[in-house]
């Protein structure tokens, strides 16, 4: 039995519209829905197929959308999949980008916002709880996961490396001790049965999923011409040096040069935007990083807060609406952004589809999913710090931001709360403690 298409891409859609959290949130929802709830895929297979994701540089959780929509649905199954990710945050980023730029910073907006943040770091901390369980089934793998912590937390060391040494211990672990670095299943490690998944533990790899030379070809020359077409269209209608065709090749390197997710590609995309290209200020990057924590959809969607200002700002003179030029620069940094991640995934699942179940290349990235689980820790706790004392060690402490988390953690771990619903509860919080702030004054 498999589930229809029509199905599959209702619960895709819907995914763009409650995926908040940034990349750890985003996962967190995948396993409780499609592992947990639907049973459309294994544990193990999961895992198989967000290890290969995290190393891939780009997106992780949109990528892993695309891979598990290409699983269940062929091609056009990943790709609609992927692209129903997406789409809801960019709709919702350009209409933000516009309020933000026309109206400035509106008050009550700010306190919705101010309501969200802690919730968000409760649904990382929660995410790195839960995938700790999912993943973390031995004492070695326990060791793994505090040194990366401790990588990333004392030393700063980068992602990519920590990547690397993780699968490298692997490597090496997978030859000497193969009992310390087998995935296990949920239902291994809980004893708790679990119905059989459409995409089970030994479920045969489908014929549209096996590595074939003429669909690696056939893939790389569709995604090359969807390159190449929107590309040198944007040359020839704005000439070579103007500021689409920068931002299209600036964020196609972007793409393939991140590794590490998300948060990974953050500061380089900070580093062009505003100190070599000047498309925005220092401020309005910090606050397009806000509105992509806060809205629904890969965190990376910050690109499109940058083209829209990007776009918006540069036609702001001689233009009666630059919104439309801001449009299209929100347009143009999404699909160049996206693309590769497209070709990454359905390129290389057919030769990643080969290996499930094989320890020499399983045993790396199970070691890869205890560092992943170490990394997104210091990230809540990255987050609580700046929320908790938003002017530094040495300024005041916001105690509503604490009672905020604390709730939303309660929410999520005790009371098994949707997403959804835990940020809708802290924005109202937010909002409320704005109103009695300005009634008080």
């Amino acid at each position: 039995m498999s589930v229809p298409l029509r199905e599959a891409l209702k619960f895709w859609a819907k995914l763009g519209f409650i995926s908040f959290g940034g990349p750890a949130g985003q996962i967190a929802v995948l396993h409780q829905e499609l592992v947990e709830k639907r049973r459309w895929i294994s544990e193990r297979r999961f895992l198989h197929a967000l290890n290969y994701c995290m190393l891939l540089p780009g997106p992780e959780a949109q990528q892993l959308v695309t891979y598990i929509g290409w699983l269940m649905h062929r091609t056009w199954g990943g790709v609609l999949a992927g692209t129903l990710f997406v789409l809801p945050s960019l709709f919702i980023l350009i209409g933000l980008s516009w309020v933000y730029i026309t109206y400035g910073q509106v008050p009550w907006i700010a306190a919705i916002f101010f309501g969200i943040k802690p919730a968000v770091t409760a649904i990382v901390l929660c995410a790195a709880v839960r995938i700790g369980k999912r993943t973390i089934h031995n004492q070695a793998l326990r060791w793994i996961a505090l040194g990366s912590f401790l990588a990333i937390f004392i030393f700063n060391l980068a992602f990519p490396i920590i990547v690397i040494c993780a699968a490298l211990i692997g490597i090496w672990g997978g030859k000497r001790y193969p009992e310390y670095f087998q995935q296990a299943s949920a239902q291994e490690k809980t004893g708790e049965a679990h119905s059989p998944a459409l995409i089970d533990d030994h479920t045969p790899t489908p014929d549209h999923a096996k590595f074939s030379k003429k669909g690696l070809v056939l893939k790389c020359a569709t995604v090359l011409a969807l390159w190449l077409i929107p590309f040198f269209t944007l040359v020839l209608v704005f000439g070579w040096k103007t500021l689409y065709p920068q931002i299209a090749w600036f964020f196609t390197k972007a793409a393939f040069l991140t590794f590490g997710g998300a948060y990974a590609v953050l500061p380089y995309v900070y580093q062009g935007a505003v100190d070599q290209f000047h498309w925005l200020s220092a401020g309005q990057m910090m606050d397009g990083l806000a509105l992509g924590e806060t809205t629904p959809g890969p965190l990376i969607m910050v690109v499109a807060f940058v083209g829209y200002l990007a776009g918006h700002i540069q036609h702001l003179i001689g233009n009666s609406n630059p919104f439309w030029f801001g449009v299209i620069g929100a347009c143009v940094a999404t699909w160049f952004t996206f693309l590769p991640s497209f070709l990454l995934v359905l390129v290389g699942g057919p030769l990643i589809e080969s290996t499930h179940g094989k320890l020499s290349f399983t045993a790396p990235l199970t070691t890869i999913s205890a560092a992943v689980v170490g990394v997104i820790a210091n990230l809540g706790l990255f987050f609580a710090y700046h929320v908790f004392f938003p002017h530094g060690l040495g300024g005041s402490i916001s105690w509503i931001s604490i009672a905020i988390t604390v709730l939303a953690g309660l929410a999520l771990f005790k009371f098994q709360k949707g997403v959804i619903s835990v940020l809708t509860g802290s924005a109202l919080a937010g909002l409320l403690s704005y109103l009695l702030a300005s009634l008080l004054i």
